[in-house]
Protein backbone atom coordinates (compact mmCIF):
# COMPACT_ATOMS: atom_id res chain seq x y z
CA UNK A 1 0.00 0.00 0.00
CA UNK A 2 1.51 3.43 -0.76
CA UNK A 3 2.61 5.74 2.01
CA UNK A 4 0.44 8.54 3.27
CA UNK A 5 1.62 11.90 2.53
CA UNK A 6 -1.26 14.27 3.65
CA UNK A 7 -4.20 13.82 6.45
CA UNK A 8 -7.17 15.68 4.46
CA UNK A 9 -10.16 16.52 6.62
CA UNK A 10 -13.71 17.44 5.59
CA UNK A 11 -15.36 18.51 8.84
CA UNK A 12 -18.91 19.48 9.27
CA UNK A 13 -21.93 20.57 11.34
CA UNK A 14 -22.71 16.33 12.03
CA UNK A 15 -20.20 14.48 11.12
CA UNK A 16 -16.22 14.81 10.33
CA UNK A 17 -14.86 12.48 6.71
CA UNK A 18 -11.05 12.16 6.80
CA UNK A 19 -8.83 10.46 4.65
CA UNK A 20 -4.89 10.07 4.34
CA UNK A 21 -3.80 10.59 0.93
CA UNK A 22 -0.67 9.74 -1.39
CA UNK A 23 2.21 12.13 -2.73
CA UNK A 24 0.07 11.72 -5.83
CA UNK A 25 -3.13 12.56 -3.94
CA UNK A 26 -4.44 8.84 -3.81
CA UNK A 27 -7.04 7.92 -0.75
CA UNK A 28 -4.68 5.49 1.05
CA UNK A 29 -7.21 5.22 4.34
CA UNK A 30 -10.57 7.26 4.77
CA UNK A 31 -12.55 6.78 7.94
CA UNK A 32 -15.54 9.15 9.41
CA UNK A 33 -16.24 10.12 13.24
CA UNK A 34 -19.33 11.04 14.95
CA UNK A 35 -17.41 14.45 16.09
CA UNK A 36 -19.90 17.66 14.42
CA UNK A 37 -18.94 20.67 15.46
CA UNK A 38 -22.33 21.27 16.73
CA UNK A 39 -21.59 18.51 19.36
CA UNK A 40 -18.37 20.47 20.67
CA UNK A 41 -18.00 22.56 23.27
CA UNK A 42 -15.88 25.43 22.75
CA UNK A 43 -12.08 24.44 22.36
CA UNK A 44 -12.42 20.89 21.84
CA UNK A 45 -11.76 20.53 18.36
CA UNK A 46 -8.36 20.78 18.52
CA UNK A 47 -8.21 18.46 21.12
CA UNK A 48 -10.58 15.89 19.83
CA UNK A 49 -8.53 16.09 16.78
CA UNK A 50 -5.08 15.53 18.45
CA UNK A 51 -6.34 12.55 20.67
CA UNK A 52 -8.72 10.96 18.56
CA UNK A 53 -8.55 11.67 14.60
CA UNK A 54 -4.77 11.82 14.07
CA UNK A 55 -3.95 8.74 15.91
CA UNK A 56 -7.15 6.52 14.18
CA UNK A 57 -4.56 7.05 11.51
CA UNK A 58 -1.30 7.04 13.22
CA UNK A 59 -0.95 10.28 11.21
CA UNK A 60 0.29 12.47 13.69
CA UNK A 61 3.55 13.21 11.70
CA UNK A 62 1.63 14.24 8.72
CA UNK A 63 0.49 17.38 7.09
CA UNK A 64 -3.25 18.43 7.62
CA UNK A 65 -5.66 20.41 5.74
CA UNK A 66 -9.23 20.53 7.12
CA UNK A 67 -12.07 21.84 5.58
CA UNK A 68 -16.33 22.92 6.63
CA UNK A 69 -17.58 23.87 9.67
CA UNK A 70 -14.31 23.09 11.84
CA UNK A 71 -13.67 26.90 10.19
CA UNK A 72 -16.44 28.51 11.51
CA UNK A 73 -16.92 29.87 15.02
CA UNK A 74 -18.50 26.86 16.37
CA UNK A 75 -15.39 24.96 15.10
CA UNK A 76 -11.55 25.00 16.00
CA UNK A 77 -11.14 28.55 14.68
CA UNK A 78 -12.52 31.06 12.58
CA UNK A 79 -11.78 30.67 8.55
CA UNK A 80 -12.13 34.08 7.35
CA UNK A 81 -14.40 33.92 4.34
CA UNK A 82 -12.94 34.92 0.97
CA UNK A 83 -14.96 36.91 -0.95
CA UNK A 84 -16.04 35.94 -4.70
CA UNK A 85 -14.96 35.98 -7.48
CA UNK A 86 -12.85 33.75 -6.34
CA UNK A 87 -10.59 30.23 -7.79
CA UNK A 88 -7.79 28.14 -5.87
CA UNK A 89 -4.62 30.38 -5.86
CA UNK A 90 -6.99 33.25 -3.74
CA UNK A 91 -8.57 30.35 -1.98
CA UNK A 92 -4.67 28.66 -1.15
CA UNK A 93 -3.75 32.16 -0.10
CA UNK A 94 -6.46 32.43 2.45
CA UNK A 95 -5.79 29.19 4.63
CA UNK A 96 -5.68 29.38 8.10
CA UNK A 97 -2.91 28.05 10.02
CA UNK A 98 -3.65 26.10 13.45
CA UNK A 99 -1.37 24.17 15.39
CA UNK A 100 -1.86 20.35 15.54
CA UNK A 101 0.77 18.37 17.13
CA UNK A 102 3.87 20.70 15.68
CA UNK A 103 3.14 19.92 11.67
CA UNK A 104 1.51 22.08 9.09
CA UNK A 105 -2.25 22.61 9.43
CA UNK A 106 -4.38 24.81 7.64
CA UNK A 107 -8.12 25.18 7.25
CA UNK A 108 -9.67 26.31 3.88
CA UNK A 109 -11.68 29.31 4.17
CA UNK A 110 -15.63 29.56 3.65
CA UNK A 111 -16.41 31.80 0.75
CA UNK A 112 -18.84 34.76 0.48
CA UNK A 113 -20.89 36.08 -2.43
CA UNK A 114 -23.19 39.04 -2.79
CA UNK A 115 -26.53 37.85 -2.04
CA UNK A 116 -30.14 38.47 -2.68
CA UNK A 117 -31.47 41.84 -1.70
CA UNK A 118 -28.14 43.64 -0.94
CA UNK A 119 -27.46 40.80 1.53
CA UNK A 120 -24.18 38.64 1.79
CA UNK A 121 -24.71 34.53 1.00
CA UNK A 122 -22.09 32.14 2.79
CA UNK A 123 -20.93 28.70 2.37
CA UNK A 124 -18.25 26.39 3.95
CA UNK A 125 -17.38 23.39 2.33
CA UNK A 126 -18.82 23.24 -0.65
CA UNK A 127 -16.24 25.47 -2.16
CA UNK A 128 -13.63 22.41 -1.60
CA UNK A 129 -15.77 20.47 -3.14
CA UNK A 130 -16.40 22.77 -6.08
CA UNK A 131 -12.34 23.49 -6.72
CA UNK A 132 -11.79 19.93 -6.68
CA UNK A 133 -14.34 19.02 -9.41
CA UNK A 134 -12.33 22.05 -11.06
CA UNK A 135 -8.64 20.48 -10.30
CA UNK A 136 -10.21 16.87 -11.87
CA UNK A 137 -10.47 18.31 -15.43
CA UNK A 138 -8.82 21.62 -16.74
CA UNK A 139 -11.37 21.80 -19.26
CA UNK A 140 -13.91 22.51 -16.75
CA UNK A 141 -11.50 26.10 -15.85
CA UNK A 142 -12.62 27.66 -19.24
CA UNK A 143 -15.99 29.04 -19.77
CA UNK A 144 -19.27 29.22 -17.67
CA UNK A 145 -20.48 26.30 -16.22
CA UNK A 146 -23.47 26.14 -13.58
CA UNK A 147 -23.21 23.90 -10.51
CA UNK A 148 -25.65 22.60 -7.98
CA UNK A 149 -24.77 20.96 -4.94
CA UNK A 150 -28.12 19.66 -3.58
CA UNK A 151 -27.75 19.34 0.59
CA UNK A 152 -29.32 20.41 3.97
CA UNK A 153 -28.40 23.91 2.47
CA UNK A 154 -27.99 22.98 -1.88
CA UNK A 155 -25.68 25.83 -3.32
CA UNK A 156 -26.47 26.74 -6.80
CA UNK A 157 -22.94 28.24 -8.40
CA UNK A 158 -21.65 29.95 -10.99
CA UNK A 159 -18.16 29.48 -12.12
CA UNK A 160 -16.31 31.55 -15.21
CA UNK A 161 -13.13 30.75 -15.76
CA UNK A 162 -12.03 28.37 -12.83
CA UNK A 163 -13.30 31.19 -10.27
CA UNK A 164 -16.72 31.09 -8.72
CA UNK A 165 -18.32 34.27 -9.47
CA UNK A 166 -21.35 33.82 -7.38
CA UNK A 167 -23.54 31.42 -5.73
CA UNK A 168 -27.51 31.43 -3.91
CA UNK A 169 -28.23 29.12 -1.09
CA UNK A 170 -31.87 27.39 -0.89
CA UNK A 171 -32.23 25.93 2.44
CA UNK A 172 -34.63 23.33 0.72
CA UNK A 173 -33.00 20.29 2.83
CA UNK A 174 -34.05 22.34 6.31
CA UNK A 175 -37.12 22.87 4.93
CA UNK A 176 -38.39 19.64 4.28
CA UNK A 177 -37.22 18.49 7.65
CA UNK A 178 -38.60 21.68 9.79
CA UNK A 179 -42.11 20.83 7.49
CA UNK A 180 -41.88 17.23 7.99
CA UNK A 181 -41.59 17.37 11.47
CA UNK A 182 -43.24 20.96 12.71
CA UNK A 183 -46.22 21.15 10.58
CA UNK A 184 -49.80 20.35 9.43
CA UNK A 185 -47.48 17.58 7.14
CA UNK A 186 -45.94 16.01 9.24
CA UNK A 187 -44.82 12.46 8.95
CA UNK A 188 -43.07 9.38 9.95
CA UNK A 189 -42.99 7.87 6.61
CA UNK A 190 -40.14 7.58 4.46
CA UNK A 191 -39.89 9.48 1.33
CA UNK A 192 -39.56 6.07 -1.36
CA UNK A 193 -43.01 7.10 -3.49
CA UNK A 194 -41.96 7.74 -6.55
CA UNK A 195 -45.05 8.59 -7.73
CA UNK A 196 -46.17 11.11 -5.38
CA UNK A 197 -42.70 12.67 -5.90
CA UNK A 198 -43.15 13.18 -9.58
CA UNK A 199 -46.56 14.37 -8.65
CA UNK A 200 -44.68 17.28 -6.55
CA UNK A 201 -42.35 17.88 -9.19
CA UNK A 202 -45.57 18.56 -11.61
CA UNK A 203 -46.74 20.56 -8.87
CA UNK A 204 -44.08 22.95 -8.35
CA UNK A 205 -44.85 24.65 -11.77
CA UNK A 206 -42.24 27.33 -12.41
CA UNK A 207 -41.48 27.55 -8.28
CA UNK A 208 -43.25 30.58 -7.94
CA UNK A 209 -45.68 31.14 -4.81
CA UNK A 210 -44.35 28.57 -3.11
CA UNK A 211 -46.07 28.72 0.63
CA UNK A 212 -49.43 28.70 -1.99
CA UNK A 213 -48.30 25.23 -3.65
CA UNK A 214 -47.37 23.66 -0.19
CA UNK A 215 -50.97 23.79 1.20
CA UNK A 216 -51.35 21.31 -1.80
CA UNK A 217 -49.75 18.61 0.13
CA UNK A 218 -52.30 18.90 2.95
CA UNK A 219 -54.78 19.27 0.71
CA UNK A 220 -54.86 16.55 -1.74
CA UNK A 221 -54.75 14.15 1.51
CA UNK A 222 -57.76 15.62 3.26
CA UNK A 223 -59.96 16.43 0.29
CA UNK A 224 -58.44 14.80 -2.78
CA UNK A 225 -58.29 10.92 -1.00
CA UNK A 226 -54.03 10.39 -1.46
CA UNK A 227 -52.41 8.13 0.99
CA UNK A 228 -50.81 10.39 3.61
CA UNK A 229 -47.79 7.82 3.87
CA UNK A 230 -47.21 10.16 0.43
CA UNK A 231 -47.02 13.27 1.40
CA UNK A 232 -43.32 13.32 2.13
CA UNK A 233 -42.29 12.00 -1.10
CA UNK A 234 -44.80 14.77 -2.83
CA UNK A 235 -43.18 17.49 -0.46
CA UNK A 236 -39.93 16.31 -1.62
CA UNK A 237 -40.99 16.58 -5.09
CA UNK A 238 -42.91 20.24 -4.41
CA UNK A 239 -39.88 21.69 -2.89
CA UNK A 240 -36.92 19.75 -5.03
CA UNK A 241 -38.91 21.03 -8.31
CA UNK A 242 -39.79 24.69 -7.04
CA UNK A 243 -36.03 24.92 -6.08
CA UNK A 244 -34.42 23.65 -9.77
CA UNK A 245 -37.05 25.83 -11.39
CA UNK A 246 -36.86 29.14 -9.87
CA UNK A 247 -33.41 28.99 -8.25
CA UNK A 248 -30.74 29.82 -11.54
CA UNK A 249 -32.83 32.74 -12.28
CA UNK A 250 -31.87 34.48 -9.27
CA UNK A 251 -28.31 34.16 -10.61
CA UNK A 252 -29.28 36.41 -13.81
CA UNK A 253 -29.25 32.69 -16.19
CA UNK A 254 -32.24 31.68 -18.46
CA UNK A 255 -33.14 28.45 -16.11
CA UNK A 256 -32.05 26.34 -19.66
CA UNK A 257 -28.33 26.33 -19.27
CA UNK A 258 -26.71 22.54 -18.26
CA UNK A 259 -26.13 22.19 -14.77
CA UNK A 260 -23.49 19.92 -12.62
CA UNK A 261 -24.89 18.04 -9.79
CA UNK A 262 -22.36 17.68 -7.42
CA UNK A 263 -22.75 15.93 -4.05
CA UNK A 264 -24.62 12.69 -2.60
CA UNK A 265 -25.52 10.37 -5.33
CA UNK A 266 -29.20 10.00 -3.75
CA UNK A 267 -29.46 13.57 -3.28
CA UNK A 268 -28.39 14.34 -7.21
CA UNK A 269 -30.91 12.07 -8.19
CA UNK A 270 -33.84 13.22 -6.90
CA UNK A 271 -32.56 16.59 -8.42
CA UNK A 272 -31.79 14.82 -11.90
CA UNK A 273 -35.42 13.85 -12.21
CA UNK A 274 -36.42 17.79 -11.59
CA UNK A 275 -34.06 18.71 -14.15
CA UNK A 276 -34.62 16.39 -16.68
CA UNK A 277 -38.48 17.19 -16.14
CA UNK A 278 -37.96 20.56 -17.28
CA UNK A 279 -35.59 19.74 -20.60
CA UNK A 280 -32.70 20.79 -18.16
CA UNK A 281 -29.64 18.94 -19.32
CA UNK A 282 -27.39 17.73 -16.54
CA UNK A 283 -24.76 15.43 -14.79
CA UNK A 284 -24.14 14.16 -11.87
CA UNK A 285 -20.29 13.98 -10.26
CA UNK A 286 -19.11 12.38 -7.14
CA UNK A 287 -18.72 14.92 -4.42
CA UNK A 288 -16.35 13.13 -1.50
CA UNK A 289 -14.15 12.12 -4.66
CA UNK A 290 -14.43 16.13 -5.27
CA UNK A 291 -13.83 17.24 -1.39
CA UNK A 292 -10.56 14.98 -1.32
CA UNK A 293 -9.42 16.28 -5.06
CA UNK A 294 -10.14 19.95 -3.80
CA UNK A 295 -8.39 19.17 -0.24
CA UNK A 296 -4.88 17.69 -2.46
CA UNK A 297 -5.09 20.61 -4.80
CA UNK A 298 -5.48 23.19 -1.73
CA UNK A 299 -2.72 21.67 0.36
CA UNK A 300 -0.05 21.99 -3.24
CA UNK A 301 -1.12 25.49 -3.48
CA UNK A 302 -1.00 26.16 -0.16
CA UNK A 303 2.21 24.44 0.68
CA UNK A 304 3.83 26.64 -1.98
CA UNK A 305 2.62 30.23 -1.22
Amino acid sequence: MANAALLACDWGTTNLRAWTLDAHGRVVDHKEFDLGVSKLKPGEAARRFEAEVQPAFAAQGLPAILCGMVGSNLGWTVAPYADCPAGLDELARALVAVEAHGTWARIVPGMRSEGLSGNPDVMRGEETQLMGWLAQNPDRCRGRHVVCHPGTHAKWMLVEDGRLARFVTAMTGELFAVLGNHSVLKSDAPADDQEAFAEGLAAAGDGDALAARLFTARARVVGGGKRAESTPSYLSGLLIGSETASVPRLLGLSGEEPVALLGDARLCALYAQALARGGVAHETFDGEAAAVAGLFALYQLGQAA
